[in-house]
């Protein structure tokens, strides 16, 4: 049986206005989007060292009872352990299918949206190194941001990012929208009728895509080329953020970006 889920069951990530960049406010958005799925109230609470705070050094993380969980996959294994699943009526053959695609977003998006904005000079001089640094003083905000954008860059060098120009990162970006588009195809959700934590990690971070300021609109570009996935997420918009309670996060309360819906 589902064990009862506290009211005051909280999500923390970095300040909404000023503060958070792509990648993080994909990965929190990724995580609201699915705990709304459960139907699972969460506050979500903005504080500028929510990345400190949290035991992985990664947002968002969640606040339930005396429990600390940080990042969708481990979120998605916590709530499991409390009886509320959004995959229970998968076969095997299926979960791991969802499991390779959510790799796959991972893998592509998460890291375009990281490489974005730590690799692109333009990109981390106008955007990444004043909103990083926005909550903190002079020379501490510089700092912090060197700090950063050496830990991404040295990732990106292990991962074989780092030579990437970022025609070939966007190019990467198409090809990983290209195969969510194919399994999505005409459905509601990439397993039909009933969404599963990959639709929320998808929405996530092709939502943010879509509605998130850059220097240009190439990123998002390449994710309007798909109605599908642009319908997808319209269609996730409506059923379970609008008309939501809504504290400094969601989807009516940011900064810079606009609605899907027009």
């Amino acid at each position: 049986a589902a064990e009862p889920w506290p009211e005051n069951a909280a999500l923390y990530q970095q300040l909404k206005e000023e503060q958070i960049l792509l990648s993080d406010n994909a990965s929190s958005l990724a995580v609201q989007a699915f705990l709304q799925m459960c139907n699972l109230p969460i506050r979500v609470i903005c504080r500028a060292n929510a990345e400190y705070m949290s035991p992985s050094g990664k947002v968002p993380f969640i606040h339930v009872g005396n429990q600390v969980v940080s990042e969708l996959g481990p979120i998605v294994q916590f709530v499991k352990a409390k009886g509320h699943s959004l995959s229970d009526g998968l076969d095997e053959v299926q979960k791991a299918e969802m499991k390779a695609y959510m790799e796959l977003v991972n893998n592509m998006l998460l890291t375009a949206e990281l490489y974005l904005q730590w690799c692109d000079d333009v990109t981390v001089e106008e955007i990444t190194h004043p909103r990083y640094g926005s909550p903190y003083p002079w020379p501490l905000n510089r700092i912090l941001s060197y700090q950063k954008q050496w830990e991404v860059r040295r990732k990106m060098k292990a991962i074989g990012w780092a030579g990437k120009t970022l025609e070939q990162v966007l190019e990467d970006v198409d090809q990983c929208c290209h195969a969510l588009s194919q399994r999505l195809g005409t459905q509601p959700y990439f397993f039909n009728k009933q969404p599963t934590e990959l639709d929320a990690l998808v929405f996530g971070h092709l939502f943010t895509i879509l509605t998130t300021q850059l220097i240009t609109d190439e990123l998002s570009e390449k994710v309007k080329n798909y109605s599908n996935l642009t319908a997808f997420c319209r269609r996730i918009e409506q059923q379970y953020f609008e008309g939501h309670d809504k504290d400094c996060s969601t989807i009516a309360a940011r900064s810079s970006k606009r609605s899907l819906l027009r």
